[in-house]
């Protein structure tokens, strides 16, 4: 490996960050683990493989962290490695020249699915025999379709991770969609790959490669609990306490939310104490960070809304921003994560954090009325 930025987003270093923006609501930034990370996030899943997609990024991601957005969020799966790539140059860039601290910026990725490098080769099937199967990173029975997440799959992916982020310690590390593998094994060995998956980010976690872990999905969180590939978030959380203890990792998830997508919110799906409550409400209960995915729905939601959003979400000027506060302003909601390609799509999307959140009152009072 070559010379990577060391640190990772602190209290410090994040109250730090939050005092250069006066102008901004003070409740644009939640906690976590101490930390204080602005309730906007940007977002790297679309676009292009090639080089001008990897320039867009670099510039969204410089200009984000300069309008008050410290969360940045990314996978070794997006646009095959280009895109934490690009965060990482972005990330070099406005920490060489002054303009960031690496303790004020929380950077997240994702491990889970098998990635390319660059593109997608000419024969796909050869670069995973060489890259992973010949050199023993992971066994034929490991895969599931082309998710893998044993503990030294997900040791590999780590550290081509913190290379292509050029950081040495990655804020929160993902399993990402660990309901994939629920489409083949059983639910009690599903649950013994977490704890070995769990196990190894633990030790990450020990030897500074990570700071915190957690499950990024899109279905499991929100189906019904006898639905196809439904997670638990009380047994994943049971599953990191039995294998770091009291004091385990385990501390963020990550799943879509939005106004076409509410079921974080209005699905009791999650059962607790004998009784069934919704996402969000147990991920508080249990100390865990909700970062939601898909707040506009790639787009969708950023235009033609329903005229009586405006005056249900006061202070804004596009609907683009009206779907982002909804998603910010809902209880338990640490982060609204949107896709952010462009330097125009950031000016516009920050101009949220000007804007207190709405209460918990107001956003249940759009259910009824929108």
């Amino acid at each position: 490996m070559g010379a990577m930025i060391a640190g990772w987003a602190t209290a410090e270093g994040t109250a730090r960050y939050r005092g250069r923006f006066g102008t901004l609501a003070a409740e644009h930034f939640h906690e976590l683990q101490g930390a204080r990370l602005s309730t906007l996030g940007l977002g790297t899943y679309l676009g292009r493989d090639d080089a001008v997609t990897d320039t867009l990024y670099q510039k969204a991601v410089e200009r984000a962290v300069e309008r008050g957005v410290n969360v940045l969020d990314t996978s070794i799966n997006y646009r095959n490695q280009r895109s934490e790539r690009a965060v990482g140059a972005a990330l070099a860039a406005a920490i060489g020249r002054g303009a960031l601290a690496r303790d004020e910026v929380c950077v997240t990725t994702k491990g889970g699915y098998l990635a390319f490098d660059s593109n997608v080769p000419s024969d796909p099937r050869e670069y995973f025999m060489t890259t992973y199967v010949r050199s023993g990173i992971v066994q034929p029975g490991d895969i599931v379709g082309s998710h893998c997440m044993t503990p030294r799959y997900l040791r590999d992916q780590l550290d081509r991770s913190r290379v292509n982020l050029g950081l040495e310690t990655i804020d929160v590390y993902y399993l990402h969609n660990p309901e994939t593998q629920l489409d083949e094994v059983s639910p009690a060995k599903f649950l013994e790959r977490i704890r070995a998956a769990f196990a190894a980010l633990e030790e990450a976690a020990g030897e500074g490669r990570l700071r915190l872990y957690g499950a990024a999905t899109w279905n499991g969180f929100r189906a019904d609990p006898d639905g196809a590939g439904y997670l638990s978030l009380p047994d994943l959380v049971q599953a990191a306490r039995d294998v770091g203890g009291a004091d385990h990792h385990f501390r963020v998830i990550q799943l879509p939310y939005n106004l076409a997508m509410p079921e974080a919110f209005t699905r009791a799906n999650q059962k607790v104490d004998g009784g069934f409550f919704s996402v969000l409400d147990v991920a508080r209960h249990l100390g865990v960070y909700v970062m939601a995915s898909a707040s506009v729905m790639q787009g969708q939601l950023t235009q033609k809304l329903p005229a009586e959003l405006a005056a249900l979400l006061p202070g804004l000027e596009t609907d683009a921003q009206r779907a982002i506060q909804f998603v910010r302003s809902t209880p338990g909601i640490g982060t609204a994560l949107v896709g952010m390609k462009t330097v125009a799509h950031v000016e516009e999307n920050a101009g949220v954090a000007r804007v207190p959140p709405l209460g918990g009152d107001q956003v249940k009072r759009l259910f009824s009325e929108a």
